[in-house]
């Protein structure tokens, strides 16, 4: 008689907590009132009464990532082909001018030992996003953190953004957008790979996709 197979409970998921810093939103409203006054924008009454209080409030939620939980799991298929993201939204701060940039990520890798829960790549870019940026920095920084968590055989990140600071204010160049990307691993290396995943970050079609070759 077979005796049946052996059940392992999964792996205990990892808990992502972003760093705290300490948030004093008193001291942010007093500071946002005094920055407006300084501006010439009254703030004593009307409309703008409470309009520090709100601003303190906003640039925090904007500046304050959420914790989630790095749910993975056992390839035990051995899927081997591009599992890619694409579409997911991107809120960030310019760290130069502290105003808002604005645009799509497109989030892909190939998978080693372990697939990871799709809605857990847009949490790894809010992790990144929700802080003082440069767009550059945020396409790195997820790459590589995904590439150490999740150890994939490769990685790929392109983000794609309108920054305010170029298109309010400067050159005021309405509807630029920026285009970074970083490649990691078989994405960057196999030239095959590479251009597939460029390809599928450009075109049409659905949010969530796995991509297998004939």
């Amino acid at each position: 008689m077979t005796s049946p197979a052996r059940a392992f409970p999964p792996p205990t998921p990892l808990r992502v907590v972003p760093p705290v810093e300490g948030v004093d939103l008193v001291g942010a409203e007093r500071a946002a009132a005094a920055f407006l006054t300084a501006l010439g924008v009254a703030t004593d009454g009307g409309a703008t009464a409470d309009t520090p209080r709100r601003m303190a409030h906003a640039y925090a939620e904007m500046l304050s990532p959420r914790s989630f939980d790095l749910t993975t799991f056992a390839n035990d298929e051995d899927y081997d082909e591009l599992v890619l993201a694409r579409g997911i939204p991107v809120h960030s701060v310019c760290e130069h001018h502290m105003l808002p940039f604005l645009g799509t990520a497109h989030v892909g890798y190939l998978p080693g030992q372990r697939i990871l829960g799709l809605s857990k790549l847009a949490r790894v870019v809010e992790l990144f996003a929700r802080r003082p940026q440069v767009q550059e920095r945020l396409t790195k920084q997820v790459a590589d953190w995904l590439q150490t968590h999740l150890k994939p055989r490769g990685v790929g990140v392109v983000i794609e953004a309108e920054h305010m600071c170029m298109t309010l204010r400067g050159v005021r160049a309405g509807g630029t957008s920026t285009v970074t990307s970083s490649l990691l691993g078989g994405l960057r290396d196999d030239p095959r790979s590479r251009a597939e995943f460029l390809a599928l970050t450009t075109g049409a079609g659905s949010a969530a996709t796995g991509s297998r070759r004939g």
